[in-house]
């Protein structure tokens, strides 16, 4: 997970400038090793609003549902997703599980007590989850600079429940070029997912584009 690109500074920025290099799941898994006592007030600094927007659009858009909301943080690093929904108006509804690359950002997560489960887990991969066990799946500041391709979300609707959503960030600038675009648009294609929305939004306080969020049910 990470996302602001214009107010960092010093020791942030310099981890910030590396995650957009990043070439594979080994380079990813040190730097956020390393980044993962620092990260949240580095991006706090930085007036990094995404897990609040993407827990905004997840409460906006969720269907009724009965029961327990089961959520699937993917990406979760530090946790802050979690944080923003054990304060949001699902908390005491809600179920939240996360799975990320470093395990140093797991254990700063788990530490936060908001989670039910937490897993080390490359994204690239299989999900370790049968289908359709999720009504909501939330993927924040991980689809950045590419190191998580665009087939996450192909995982992420075959781990969704019928009617459950999918919110995920992408970065503005590769939501065309590195395909995300088009894996939406085939979802959509196929009748796997609607989607709901693809809008603009400001990653950091004060901005209104950098982003996109992608919002999308399935069917």
């Amino acid at each position: 997970m990470s996302d602001p690109s214009t107010t960092a500074s010093g020791q942030s920025n310099q981890y910030l400038q590396r995650a957009y290099k990043l070439k594979d799941a080994d380079e990813a898994r040190d730097l956020y090793d390393e980044w993962a006592t620092s990260y949240d007030h580095d991006l706090r600094a930085s007036d990094y609003e995404s897990p609040q927007r993407t827990v905004d659009a997840v409460v906006a858009n969720i269907s009724d549902i009965a029961g327990t909301i089961k959520i699937l943080d993917a990406g979760c690093g530090t946790g802050l997703v979690g944080e923003c929904f054990a304060s949001s108006k699902l908390a005491g509804r809600c179920t939240v599980d996360g799975k990320d690359l470093s395990n140093s950002m797991v254990e700063v997560a788990r530490a936060k007590g908001v989670y039910r489960d937490l897993e080390v887990a490359n994204l690239n991969e299989r999900l370790n989850h049968a289908d359709g066990s999720y009504h909501v799946v939330t993927c924040t500041g991980t689809l950045t600079k590419g190191h998580v391709g665009a087939t996450v979300f192909k995982e992420f609707a075959r781990v969704t429940s019928m009617g459950g959503i999918i919110v995920a960030t992408v970065h503005d600038e590769i939501f065309e070029s590195n395909g995300y675009q088009s894996e939406v648009k085939s979802l959509a294609a196929r009748n796997v997912m609607e989607i709901v929305s693809t809008d603009d939004f400001g990653i950091v306080k004060g901005q209104t584009k950098g982003g996109r969020m992608v919002v999308l049910r399935k069917l």
